[in-house]
């Protein structure tokens, strides 16, 4: 059982991943945007954080700096969408590739599955475990 916090402005896909990883024996709190994670990451200790680029007031790309620098060895799974469109795939991709370069552990494109999600999550702890 491990600590997760999962930042995530879509509430339906908030829902979804909170229930597959509590469904995996993990506590899981959650967050809509960068500013109300920040409070809660500073105030509870938390495994792995589990972040959206695109979202309200501050995004996935700034949590991950905040993150890396204030707690470096924080394991961080960066999560990004995908649509029909090829421009919006190709930046998706380009957001993801950022956040990698900034310190995050492990990427999620989205739309991804539960099993996707399991083994992303037990990357970073396994990474959380060897710091």
């Amino acid at each position: 059982m491990a600590r997760l916090l999962v930042i995530e402005d879509d509430e339906p896909l908030l829902t979804t991943i909170n229930h597959v990883l509590t469904s995996a024996g993990h506590v899981v709190s959650t967050a809509s945007d960068g500013v109300n994670a920040s409070i809660l990451f500073r105030s509870e200790s938390f495994d792995v954080v589990l972040t959206d680029i695109v979202m309200p007031n501050r995004d996935g790309l700034e949590t991950v700096i905040t993150l890396r620098r204030d707690f470096p060895k924080m394991a961080i799974i960066a999560m990004s969408g995908g649509a029909a469109l090829s421009s919006f795939i190709t930046r998706s991709n380009t957001y993801l590739d950022m956040a990698g370069q900034l310190g995050a552990h492990r990427t999620l494109a989205k739309p991804f599955s539960p099993q996707q999600l399991m083994q992303a999550v037990d990357e970073a702890l396994a990474v959380c475990a060897g710091s």
